[in-house]
């Protein structure tokens, strides 16, 4: 197999921190090119934004997105109507709507649409899954809080319509309960705190269930310091999960299981690279439709000011 030529759209932190190293780690891709418009990489041919690239650059295969969500549409359109593979950061778009509208180009064109959930890569969801297959779930408690000013420092796109707030963290713990719990995760309400000088949460409380009924809780907030936490309770027959650390850590009944080492962002790529190979997408919305049913269902709730 040939080696797959990838572009990369957008240095920011989340690129320079976990794609760039990740790419360098996978056989059987290589990242040639890289587009921003503020920023340069090391030993890669720069361009700045996705045309340039698309000009300079007419041997790539793919190209991974790590753009804000409210402009990542149309830069996946360029990229499908190119002819290009497509790996697309999480959230896979600022809708539903346009990330069902990603998937079916991708399909028309014949080429990759890859929506990444890096959570459901964490080293613990896999036992996760397992046991709640083997032993049926009766509640889910989730603790998602983390600090916006260490993670999204002055980042004003988080605060925008179509910026998630703290949806952004948030929807990676939804990504870990729809793929561990086997079944559809329906939303019944939530509450949303929106500071009032923005425009996306700061905080949400959630409130879900599965067909058979299992009730979910989701607490996200934003204004979390010191220790963050990434925490999912799973109670059940056989006793009680606890996932932490963003699902890198997991016990069982108080006794800590060995899970490996940390490995989200190499396993994507090592996803997308069999993905490209065999000639298939892997787009599931499933997460992005709990984000949006609870900006339809949801309670707003003006909070104080934000300021970064």
């Amino acid at each position: 197999m040939t080696t797959i030529r990838l572009g990369l759209v957008g240095l920011g932190k989340i690129a320079r921190d976990q794609h760039i190293p990740a790419i360098a780690a996978t056989p059987g891709i290589e990242l040639v090119a890289v587009a921003s418009r503020n920023a340069r990489a090391d030993g890669v041919s720069n361009y700045t934004d996705l045309a340039a690239m698309l000009a300079g650059e007419p041997e790539l295969d793919a190209v991974v997105l790590c753009l804000p969500p409210q402009v990542r549409y149309d830069t996946a359109i360029m990229a499908l109507e190119a002819g290009k593979h497509v790996f697309l950061e999480k959230p896979p778009g600022a809708t539903v709507s346009e990330a069902q509208a990603l998937a079916a180009l991708a399909s028309q064109h014949g080429r990759t649409l890859f929506a990444s959930w890096h959570s459901r890569y964490a080293a613990g969801v896999p036992l996760a899954k397992a046991w709640v297959a083997a032993n049926a779930a009766e509640r889910v408690t989730i603790t998602w809080k983390e600090d916006v000013r260490h993670w999204h420092p002055g980042q004003d796109w988080i605060w925008q319509p179509g910026g998630f707030g703290v949806f952004d963290p948030g929807i990676n713990a939804l990504s870990i309960l729809t793929e561990v719990m086997g079944a559809a995760v329906r939303l019944r309400d939530a509450e949303l705190q929106i500071p009032s000088n923005r425009q996306a949460p700061i905080a949400a409380r959630l409130r879900m269930q599965t067909a058979s009924e299992v009730p979910i809780v989701a607490e996200f907030d934003f204004r979390q310091t010191g220790p963050q936490t990434w925490d999912i309770v799973i109670e059940g027959r056989g006793g009680t999960l606890v996932l932490s650390q963003g699902g890198n850590q997991l016990m069982i009944d108080g006794a800590a299981q060995g899970v490996g080492v940390e490995d989200e962002y190499p396993g994507l790529y090592r996803r997308f690279v069999d993905l490209v190979r065999t000639g298939r997408s892997d787009a599931d919305l499933a997460p992005l439709q709990i984000v949006a049913d609870a900006f339809l269902r949801g309670r707003m709730q003006s909070t104080d000011a934000f300021h970064d």
